[in-house]
């Protein structure tokens, strides 16, 4: 496993529980989310930036076997 910085744009909501599970929601695309923050709000776009760091893990390598 490892981890990647992930920079992403969601559109603000009405609430503070909607806007948390559209934070999660876009960092799951990315891996599993370790943390993250809110860095920027455009209010006049109604988007806010968030960073943070998602578990990914990496495909098992398949040795060659000796014919």
């Amino acid at each position: 496993m490892t981890t990647h910085f992930i920079s992403a744009e969601v559109h603000l909501h009405d609430t503070a529980e909607e806007l948390h599970s559209a934070i999660e929601i876009e960092l799951q695309k990315h891996g599993e989310p370790l943390r993250w923050a809110v860095t920027d709000v455009d209010v006049d776009r109604q988007k806010a930036v968030v960073e943070g760091y998602v578990l990914v893990e990496i495909p098992a390598v398949v040795s060659p076997t000796a014919a």
